[in-house]
Parts: C-alpha cells; sequence; structure tokens
C-alpha cells in the first residue's frame, strides 16, 4: 500500500488509561488515595508533552494519537447556529407522530470537489425532494474568500435559495417543518424560516436515527449517486428523474403503496378542504 512504517508499540503490559483506573480500584480497594480516572491520566501525560505527546509517550499509547480531546468535549462541540430554540426537543410533538403531514426531514449527501445534493424526505409519505445545488459562479478560477461565500454550491446562502424554492413548491400545510443534521449549510436558517414559513429544527450531535427515513433514503440515493463521484456533474432535471423513480417504489411500510400515492392523497385531502395546493 506504500504507506510509511509506524514505530513499534510498547506492548509489554499495553494497558489503557481505562485499565488502569479501574485495576487500582481492585488492588488498592481500601486506600483512597490510590485513585485516579482515566481522563486525568491522559491529561497528566499531555501537560508532560505539552500540549502534544512527545514521541517516547506516544509509542505507550494504544492509539498512537500525539493529540486528544475529551470525548465529551469533542462530542458538544458548540455549534453557533444551533440555538436552543432550533433543537429537536423544541420541535412540536406532531412531528415526531408520522400521522400528521408535513414534517420533513433533511441533509445533504457529499461529492468529491465539494460538490452536494440536498435531500428531503417527508416523514408521513416518504416522498422525497431532491435540491438541486450547482456551482456558484468562480467556481474553480476564484481563490476561495477567507469568510466569503462558498462557490461549491451549498453555501449558507445558496442553501438557503435552493431549498427555498423547493420547499415552497408545496402548500404551507405540507411544509411545516424541517428536521435537518447540524451541517452549518443552513446556519441562516432563520431566515428561512421567516421567507418560507418553514420552521427549521435540529438533530442531536451523532444522532443519525433522529432523522431515520433521510438517513435510509440517503443510502437508497447512492445506488444512483456513488461515495467519491462529482454531484455537480448533474442537472435539475436528471435529480427530479431521480425522485420520481424513489416515489414511484412501492413501500412496505406505506403497505406496498408508493410514495408518490401517499402523497397525491395528502393534496387531495387539502383541496377537498378547500385549501390551495401552490405554494
Amino acid at each position: 500500500m506504500n504507506k510509511p512504517h509506524r514505530a513499534d508499540r510498547r506492548w509489554s503490559k499495553a494497558w489503557s488509561p481505562e485499565q488502569i483506573s479501574h485495576r487500582l480500584r481492585i488492588e488498592f480497594g481500601d486506600d483512597e488515595s490510590m485513585r485516579i480516572s482515566h481522563e486525568a491520566i491522559y491529561q497528566s501525560l499531555f501537560i508532560e508533552g505539552r500540549g502534544a505527546l512527545k514521541r517516547d509517550l506516544v509509542t505507550c499509547l494504544r492509539t498512537g494519537r500525539a493529540l486528544r480531546s475529551p470525548r465529551e468535549r469533542s462530542r458538544n462541540k458548540p455549534h453557533g447556529h444551533v440555538t436552543a430554540d432550533v433543537v429537536i426537543s423544541e420541535r412540536p410533538a406532531e412531528a415526531a407522530d408520522r400521522a400528521v403531514p408535513g414534517h420533513w426531514e433533511g441533509d445533504l449527501i457529499i461529492g468529491t470537489g465539494r460538490s452536494a445534493i440536498g435531500t428531503l424526505v417527508e416523514r408521513h409519505s416518504r416522498a422525497t425532494i431532491l435540491v438541486h445545488l450547482p456551482r456558484l459562479e468562480g467556481w474553480g478560477q476564484t481563490p476561495p474568500v477567507k469568510n466569503g461565500p462558498s462557490l461549491g454550491g451549498y453555501g449558507a446562502v445558496a442553501m438557503n435559495t435552493a431549498l427555498a424554492a423547493s420547499i415552497t413548491a408545496l402548500p404551507q400545510q405540507l411544509r411545516k417543518t424541517i428536521t435537518w443534521d447540524r451541517g452549518k449549510e443552513l446556519s441562516a436558517h432563520a431566515t428561512f424560516a421567516l421567507e418560507t414559513g418553514t420552521k427549521v429544527y435540529f438533530a442531536d450531535p451523532h444522532s443519525p436515527w433522529q432523522r431515520p427515513s433521510n438517513e435510509n433514503t440517503n443510502g437508497l440515493l447512492r445506488q444512483y449517486f456513488p461515495k467519491g463521484t462529482d454531484l455537480s456533474r448533474w442537472t435539475a432535471e436528471d435529480l427530479e428523474a431521480v425522485a420520481h423513480t424513489l416515489n414511484s417504489r412501492p413501500r412496505k411500510t406505506l403497505g406496498w403503496r408508493t410514495p408518490a400515492e401517499v402523497f397525491e392523497k395528502q393534496l387531495q385531502s387539502l383541496e377537498e378542504a378547500g385549501v390551495a395546493t401552490t405554494g
């Protein structure tokens, strides 16, 4: 594989800091002074190495990593755009009930060269909408500017514009909320909600099961948009054709009806109730 060789590890005992911490409780059960957490062991090692472990200390760790941040700290990295009022626990209770239409789950599927396609899945019908995110003018020609617009196609402004165009094609009753991953592409969600009337909520970090329909659909979409490929080459018409294919597949969870059939029934119900079905 032409990968460089790493130095051999010191494996005479190869105990991890966590194993050492718990073993001390067993061997010195009556001695409260022989207590230390595994995090304290890690921190003492990094203090000794002044923030990054020296080479001789690295070889003592099982992972061989020279840098470390505590697990809880890395798990709870701040997301400035996710405020207390838009976390998933604040989402209306009806959004968790698939019996109520109009609640969506969303995310991006990512390709090479910072290309992406936006995906939206309605929780009740499992209907899929694919959001076209073309390159912006200057991509590949203009050097990137710090804090400037993302020319890849899914910066906050471009994402808001494309997502709003897709979602506002639906009646308001069928676009109540969107539950999104914590990606910064929706950092301007407040503006999006104001312009579209569709409130955005964010799932908890590292919790894909909170957007199950979207995660499952993204897996199906990889049949058409494989990982490691440039997704910017697909046109809006191509995405519409793929979405139509998915929406025309019978689903066991829908009683072998298709998402398109269930979604069409939702539209018919609105029409019978005298609700306008144009965005």
